[in-house]
Parts: C-alpha cells; sequence; structure tokens
C-alpha cells in the first residue's frame, strides 16, 4: 500500500530557527499551524509581499518529512537573485511568510510499512534506494534518508553527495550520523574542487566512472533519485542510463529558481 500524499494548500509560515548551514546558506525552520505533513522528498512554495504589493514566489525542497507543523528549509544564496538572498540575509527568528504546499508526488519516497513487505516486496527484499545529490539538492535527499532511518526501515540505501569543499555539504552532521548508526544507509562523497584532509579519492568534477564505483549497480535494480541542478541531473541521469539502469527508475528533481 503507497501512503496517502497529504493535500496542498496555502499556510502562513513563522520562522523559528534561523542558523548558516554553510557559508552561502541558512537553514530554516518554520512553524506552520495548518500544515497538513508531508512526504519525504517534497517541496513547497514560498510566496513573499513586500509593502507595496508585490509578490515574488519561488519553490524550495523541504528538509523534513512526516505529520507535524514544523517544516525545514535550506537556502542557498543564488546571486543576483530576488528571493533566496533575502531568505539567506534578512529573515529573523519570529517573521513571516506564506507557503503553499506540499507539493509533488513523483519524487516521493516513504517507508516500507511492516507487513507490506509480504505482500509488496519481491522475494529477495525490498528494492534498493540509491540517491545523488549535486550541492543543495540534497535537500529533499535529507529528508528521504531521514525518513528512512527514522522508521528503522531495512531498505539499502545509498547517498552519492557531490560538493565543492567539505564546507559546502549540507546537513553534514545528520548524515554521517545516519550512516553510523545504521547498517542499510551508506554515505559517500564527491569533492570538486577540495578534499577534507585524509582524503583519498578523487578530487575534480564528477565523472562516469566515478558514479559507477559509488552506486548501487543496475543489476541491482535500484530506484534512483536525482537532484540538483539541471546540467548536474542530466549529466549523472544519461551515465546512469549507459551503465544499464533502467530509465524508468531514475526519479529526477532539478533547481535553478532564484
Amino acid at each position: 500500500m503507497i501512503a496517502a500524499v497529504p493535500r496542498s494548500g496555502w499556510h502562513v509560515a513563522a520562522v523559528v530557527e534561523a542558523s548558516p548551514e554553510t557559508p552561502s546558506a541558512r537553514r530554516l525552520v518554520l512553524d506552520v499551524p495548518t500544515w497538513p505533513g508531508n512526504a519525504a522528498g517534497q517541496h513547497l512554495d514560498v510566496r513573499l509581499t513586500a509593502a507595496d504589493g508585490y509578490t515574488a514566489t519561488r519553490s524550495y525542497s523541504i528538509a523534513s518529512s512526516g505529520p507535524g507543523t514544523r517544516v525545514v528549509l535550506a537556502i542557498d544564496r543564488l546571486p543576483g537573485g530576488e528571493v533566496s538572498p533575502f531568505l539567506v540575509d534578512e529573515v529573523r527568528t519570529g517573521d513571516e511568510f506564506e507557503v503553499h504546499g506540499p507539493l509533488g508526488r513523483f519524487f516521493v519516497w516513504h517507508p516500507v510499512e511492516p507487513g507490506e513487505r509480504l505482500t509488496d516486496a519481491a522475494a529477495d527484499g525490498p528494492r534498493p534506494v540509491q540517491l545523488i545529490a549535486g550541492g543543495s539538492g540534497v535537500v529533499p535527499l535529507v529528508a528521504i534518508a531521514s525518513a528512512h532511518g527514522a522508521a528503522h526501515d531495512p531498505t539499502q540505501m545509498r547517498m552519492l553527495v557531490s560538493v565543492r569543499t567539505p564546507e559546502d555539504a549540507f546537513f553534514a552532521a545528520e548524515l554521517a550520523e545516519l550512516a553510523r548508526a545504521s547498517d542499510a544507509f551508506a554515505l559517500d562523497h564527491a569533492y570538486t574542487r577540495r578534499a577534507p584532509d585524509g582524503w583519498t579519492g578523487h578530487v575534480g568534477r564528477l565523472t562516469r566512472d566515478e558514479v559507477e564505483r559509488s552506486v548501487v549497480p543496475a543489476a541491482d535494480a535500484p530506484l534512483v533519485y536525482v537532484c540538483g541542478s539541471t546540467g548536474f541531473v542530466e549529466r549523472v541521469a544519461s551515465w546512469l542510463i549507459e551503465l544499464g539502469h533502467d530509465p524508468r527508475a531514475i526519479r529526477t528533481e532539478r533547481f535553478g529558481g532564484t
């Protein structure tokens, strides 16, 4: 049985926490009293309204999931942007703005419920999951990995995160803890500019060979989620297909709003 996706609508959100995430990004925790909950992997729209009535709306992935009224975002500042610089540099605890959501049904993931395994899973166990993120594209995948850990879901899940430097990694501590706490979750990194001290792997632009070494093999028929910039997503998806992954099993989410 597939869990129902909550119905979307407009809500007033209040900022209850605001903290630096990376040198160019900020984590916002919102209290949304009328929020219906959301599935892991969904997103929402943020609408800002100026004093003169001008509005600007942008979509952002949600880093949290479940039935609660707290919603976690992580916003990367885009130079010249209309919304992200305000959310990263100006918003303070207690500020309010409107959000519309939850949105999206294709890029969601639900933990396997007890008993569901007996009827919906293959004889050799649940289908493995591969998560691949470029930069801030990790945000919805954090929600998926966190939901997987919270449910103690035994489904094998692996995540590959590509970032410029260690300081540019979103939710680094949370993901490391998930990998430490569960044998069912594995975390891999790729660094395109500078790696942490002691790193012995490749440093530079992500390559097809590195993707092949770092993901669940196509022979295991994983369900794959890829999120990042348009160029990153298209490049990685094409490599996965070349490596034998079923295109129907590759779910993609691109970002590019400001």
